[in-house]
Parts: structure tokens; sequence; C-alpha cells
């Protein structure tokens, strides 16, 4: 049984030093490489294929693929165990063996160099050191007897090969050939050196860029297209074109051709992974190109034709699409208010026009962006921060990168929206409705009762700044504080030259700065003619208890949902899975493993027969009457007040004494304590006789303020021999 393809989702490719990460598919008639970032396409026809061998690489294992135009292909990522099902489908559907190639371990600097190809191996002895894509070569040059080779940088590698030195022996000179030459002619036939030794196939003299800005000459060779300017100069392979854009203007007089590189082209430190160019709809050009009609035909199948006329736009695009290889990309069938397919917009404080395309979005032009569908997790509806007029569009990518796109016209957000939903992107703030509506969710402009949330928050922090300070902006704004009769004011006291003096100034004698004493002056004033703070009332009231609910015994509990089940089922596995994991971290654990389940139906069958079972059960469940929940709330317990026994005119009820008393009555204590301190022990006794007379006073004006008299009880016998006895004493 034969397999019909194999396919790998985190298969690195090489490009240039870097490891870029993507997906890999094996197919009968294609190897098809897709990059995970820039989105773009490889495909390698399985008829190219010369050699496949599986090769130790670093960290993991990958394929190596030689064809037979000499160019090398090689793919990590693999795992050991997968060398026999790949080896197997290289043989049933490409019948090519796939043999392990061993590399040389040694670290030995001195071998033997090899030209496969546009690949340069240096091999010790009989296994390979390295090999060197010689399409990354930018420049060779040559010594007495050395070859220096430099190569493209790749702003993405961690670490970038610049140069490398190849030293050959004075030994391998003899002989009619120099070998210096010959390694150098071998390196220059596969190397991509840009040089512009023949004639242009065609020219665009003066077109304005956008991105980098200037106006440049557009000359387009075989393998690259060179942008001649006043100051700058950049020489661009064909290899490094991504995309190209053709988009109309808004004002329908002007067209955007977009270029899109990989990797982009520098300015100092500035990167450019766009080339913007602006043309008019208008203007024409005529082109003949210096190519004869078989060549045309044979190199670009009829694409391209001797001489072209039209307009400078369009004829760019179809040299560029006819050398690069690549789709030109127009908009879809989106049309926005405005009855085209620009959406006017603010992107990074720089107006400029979003364009929905068939499979993302574009931003034209500072800074170009293109946002493929692939990369987008959720877009955002957002209310503006100008004002209801408009909202702003908010896009968030698997990389957990934002892009807000800001004051677009309130106009485009009905087909915008329409757009979004007909290409099923998630819409983050969607409600329970299919469409949002404008007005309920950013606001309808025309309602101007609507209460402003800032305001309300401004004038709340007022407030509480007033009440922190003491309430002294209420009263200061009160109409008692303006008296326009008043010769003196505070405006006069703090911005007049020669303010009159107060009494403060004029009385004191201490020396201060003129601050201190317009402090003290204007304190003093208010205080004269202010009236008396009135104290703020606050209000008293109890809050009200919330009763709390009683929870009936019998009412059937709520069912456990799907993931809940599944959680309660999976917990023991998550903890033996994961060794020593956290009690909080086993549900966030399981949420991710929820996420991540594909069949799910099991769980949510026993979800929906547990939540028919509740539905069940509580249409038969009847709840207690009214009358029952209700509980007599308990009376606090009144103390009952004992008559205690009072001597005539020796005590009162505590009931009739008032806070006043009791306050004389300590203070008369303390008095009569120091009075009786401060005499000297001599005159103690009478001190202690005077006191007495004073206490046996207080106790007869105490008895003249009872309201209503004090039953007595009658004196037993023991009462009346204390008081006999007190009377003798």
């Amino acid at each position: 049984m034969t397999v019909d393809f194999l396919e790998y989702s985190d298969i690195s490719s090489e490009v240039k030093g870097a490891m870029c990460l993507g997906r890999l598919k094996l197919t009968d008639q294609h190897i098809i490489f897709k990059n995970s970032k820039t989105g773009k396409v490889e495909q390698i026809n399985a008829s190219d294929l010369e050699l496949v061998n599986w090769q130790r690489l670093v960290g993991s294992w990958g394929i190596r693929l030689f064809l037979k135009n000499g160019i090398l292909h090689r793919f990590a990522g693999f795992k050991e165990a997968e060398q026999e099902k790949v080896a197997k489908f290289f043989s049933s559907n490409y019948k090519k063996d796939m043999l392990e190639k061993e590399l040389s371990l040694k670290g030995w600097n001195w071998g033997t160099a090899k030209f496969s190809g546009a690949v340069l191996s240096f091999d010790v002895g009989s296994n390979t050191a390295f090999e060197i894509p010689l399409n990354n070569v930018s420049q060779c040059t040559t010594g007495k007897n050395e070859v220096t080779l430099e190569f493209h940088q790749n702003d993405d590698a961690p670490v970038s090969l610049m140069e490398m030195r190849f030293h050959i022996p004075s030994s391998e000179m003899a002989g009619d050939i120099d070998p210096v030459e010959a390694f150098h002619q071998n390196v220059m036939k596969q190397a991509s050196v840009i040089s512009l030794s023949g004639d242009a196939i065609t020219t665009f003299k003066e077109i304005q860029c956008l991105t980098p800005r200037g106006r440049y000459d557009i000359k387009i060779f075989q393998s690259f297209f060179q942008l001649h300017g006043k100051t700058f100069d950049y020489k661009i392979p064909m290899s490094t074109v991504l995309r190209l854009f053709v988009l109309p203007h808004k004002d329908s007089r002007q067209m955007f051709f977009v270029v899109s590189l990989d990797p982009p082209i520098k300015q100092g430190q500035t990167r450019y992974h766009y080339l913007v160019f602006q043309f008019g709809q208008e203007e024409d050009i005529t082109v003949e190109l210096p190519i004869s009609e078989e060549e045309l035909q044979e190199k670009y199948e009829g694409k391209l034709s001797k001489e072209m006329t039209g307009p400078t736009y369009e004829i760019l695009g179809k040299v560029m699409k006819a050398i690069v290889n690549r789709k030109i990309t127009t908009p879809g069938n989106f049309v926005g208010h405005s009855g085209t397919p620009a959406i006017s917009c603010s992107y990074k404080a720089a107006a400029g026009y979003l364009y929905p395309l068939e499979r993302g979005f574009i931003y034209v032009h500072k800074p170009p962006v293109h946002i493929r569908f692939e990369e987008i997790v959720s877009v955002n509806f957002a209310r503006s921060g100008g004002g209801t007029r408009s909202f702003d569009f908010e896009i968030e990518t698997k990389s957990s990168v934002v892009h807000t796109f800001s004051s677009i016209e309130k106009d485009e957000y009905g087909k915008l929206f329409d757009f979004i939903t007909a290409k099923k992107l998630r819409v983050k703030n969607r409600g329970k409705s299919d469409k949002l509506s404008y007005a309920e969710d950013f606001g309808d402009s025309d309602q101007e009762d609507e209460p402003d949330a800032y305001l309300a928050r401004v004038k709340a922090e007022a407030e509480e700044r007033d009440d922190e300070g003491g309430g002294e902006s209420d009263e200061s704004s009160t109409d008692e504080d303006f008296k326009p009769n008043e010769v003196e004011s505070d405006v006069a006291e703090e911005y007049d030259s020669n303010p009159s003096p107060s009494d403060s100034e004029e009385d004191s004698d201490e020396g201060g700065s003129d601050k201190e004493k317009k402090k003290e002056k204007k304190e003093e004033k208010e205080k004269k003619e202010k009236p008396p703070k009135k104290a703020k009332t606050v209000s008293e009231k109890p809050r009200k208890k919330r009763e709390k609910k009683e929870k009936d015994e019998n009412k059937p509990k709520r069912p456990a949902t799907a993931f809940m089940m599944w959680l309660n089922a999976s917990r023991e596995k998550i903890k033996a899975d994961n060794p020593g994991i956290a009690v909080t971290e086993i549900a966030k654990k399981g949420g991710e493993m929820w996420r991540e389940l594909k069949d799910k139906s099991e769980w949510e069958a026993k979800a929906a027969k547990a939540k028919e079972e509740y539905n069940k059960a509580m249409k038969e469940y009847k709840p207690p009457p009214a009358d029952e929940k209700k509980k007599e709330k308990k009376e606090p317990k009144k103390r009952e007040s004992k008559p205690s026994p009072v001597k005539a005119g020796a005590y009162k009820s505590k009931e009739y004494i008032s806070d006043d008393s009791s306050d004389s009555d300590d203070e008369k204590k303390t008095a009569s304590k120091k009075k009786a301190d401060s005499v000297p022990k001599e005159k103690k006794p009478e001190v202690k006789k005077e006191i007495k007379e004073e206490k046996a006073s207080d106790e007869e004006e105490d008895d003249d303020d009872f309201e209503e008299p004090i039953e007595k009880t009658p004196p037993t016998s023991e009462d009346e021999d204390s008081a006999s006895g007190s009377e003798s004493d």
C-alpha cells in the first residue's frame, strides 16, 4: 500500500543561513514548502530531483535534496524514527533511494574543494565537512594564492557568515591552468553577483517612489532590477520579490504599484520590506524590448511582446510578472462607502488607505503593512478616541501583534463588517446578534443626551478631592463669599503691585517673607469674612442587611458542564503526567488540553443527558410555601430592673444621673484629691473634714435635681445601728 502524500507542520528550510519554519508537503508530483512567516510557497517538481540524502543537522535530522540544475535544498526538523517512512515514500513515488550522508567531524581546516552544480563542498577524506550554496555568494575576489568569498546577509539569521577565504598551496600552482583563476571562475558561474555588464530589458524613467521616498529610474534586467536615484542606488535580485500588488487610489486618478521584498533592502539602519510606486492612470508609455520574438516565446511563453503600449503601471506590472513569475494581487469584490476598495484611515499617526483583499489586508503607505488571513487570530471594532463619528479597526495576529487602524468613517462600518463575516474571520466583540449595531456599540453622534462616562469620572474625582480638603471648595463657591462692595479683594492681594496693608502686617513684629505675610493675611481675612463652617450632614441610616437565601436541600442541583465532567475524570491523569503540578494549575492545564481535544462528543453527550435529567427534575420539583421560609425574628430579651436598696439621702438612682453630673463628679473628685495631696501631713485631718463637708453639700444639691422622689425602703435594724454609729462618730 503506497502513501499518497506526507505532511509535516514543524519543518525548517535553510535560507541564507537562517532556518525558516514552515509546512512541508510531499506529494507524488511535487515537494511543497510554505513559509509560516512570509507565506511564500516554494515548489520542487519530482522530475527535477537528482539525489536525496538523509543527513544529520543541528539538533535534528533532515533531508538533503540535490536538483538536476545544481541547486541544493535542505529541510530540518525530522525525527530519527521517521527515516524509514520517508525513505519508503521517496522509493515508491520518486524511484529515488534515500542514502544517509555522513559528515566529517574531525574539524580539520584542510581538505579538497569540489564543485558540483551550484554547490561548493569541502571534503576531508571521503566525507564532507561543509557545503556552501554558491547562490548565496555576493562577491568573489582573488589574491596571490587565495580566493575570498563574500556572502549575502540575512537579517533573520542569528549568526551570519560574512566572509570565507580559501588558501591554495603553491604545490597546486604547477601546470598550465592557474588554480586560483579556475577556482574563481567556478564560483562566479553560480554566484548571484549583480553586475551591470549587460543591457537592461527595459527602463522606466523618473518614477515617483513613496517608499523609499524619491524619484528613481527603474531598470529591469534578467536576474535583478535596479532603482537608480540622485542619492541612492539599489540593486534588487528578482529572487527576493515576494508579491506584486496593483491598488487603485481613492481619488480614482492614481494607482499604487507595491513590490513586497524578502529579505528587504537597506538604507543605513532602515529596512524597506515594501517598494511603493505611484502612477497617474493617464500616464501612458511605449516600450520596445531588445529581445527577439523567438526568445520572448521561449523564455516568457508569450507573456511579453516585443512592443507594448499602455498605462505605465500596467506595462511595469506585465514585465515584472513575466520575469519574476509572480501573480499580481488586486483588490477583490470589496467596495467601500466611497465606491472604491480603499478605506481611509490612520496607522501609527500617519494617514493612508486600507485595502481588504481576497486573502488579506494591505495598508498603504507609511509604513506599508500586509496581513494575511492565515496570520489573523481575531478582529475588533472599537470606538475611536476622537468621538462617535469614526471607529477603530484592530487586527490581532498569531504573533500577539495588534495592528490598529483608526479614524475610519462610520459609514464604512457596515461594508467592512459584511466583508469580515463573509471571510469567516473571528470578531472579538460580537454580541448575541449576528450583526453588530453601530449605534448600540459605538454610540450615535446625534444622541446628545447620552451620558459622558469621562465627564462623570472627572466630576467624581473632583468631589473626592473636595472631601479630602475639608470641603473648602464647596464653601468658597457660595454666594456669601462674593462681596462686590468690598474695596480689598483676594485678587488685589495676590497680583497688585501695591496692595493695601492689613492689620496682621502692621501689627506683626516678626520678620518673614512676602509669601508668609500674604498667607497669614489671607487666613485672618477669611476668618473675619467667612461665616462659621457648617458641619456636613452625613446620613446615618443603617444599611439594610441582605437576607441570606435559605438553601432547599430537596432542590435539584445544576448539572456539570462537559468540560468539568472531563476534568474530573482526567484530574488524576494530569497529576501523573505533570508531577509536582500545583492544585491551582490543574484547571489551567486541563483547559489547554480541552481546547486541543478534537473529539468532545462523548462528554458533550453526557452533559446534555445530565441537563435533560436536571430539567425534568426541576419540572417535578415544588418549592416550599413562602410562610414556612419566613422565620420569626428573635426579639431581644429585656433586662428586668430589680429595685436595689437605697439608703436615705445617700445614693442616687443611676437612671436619673445625666452625663454632665457624672462628669462634674469626676472633676470634683480629682480636684479634691489634688487638694488633699498638696496639703502637708499635719493639716491633713482638717482637710479631710472639709472634703467630707463638701461631699455632703454636693449630695444635697444633687437631691434637689431629682424630678421624681425616689421610693425609699424602710430602714432595717442593721441600717439604724449603722446610722447611729456614724452619727456618734
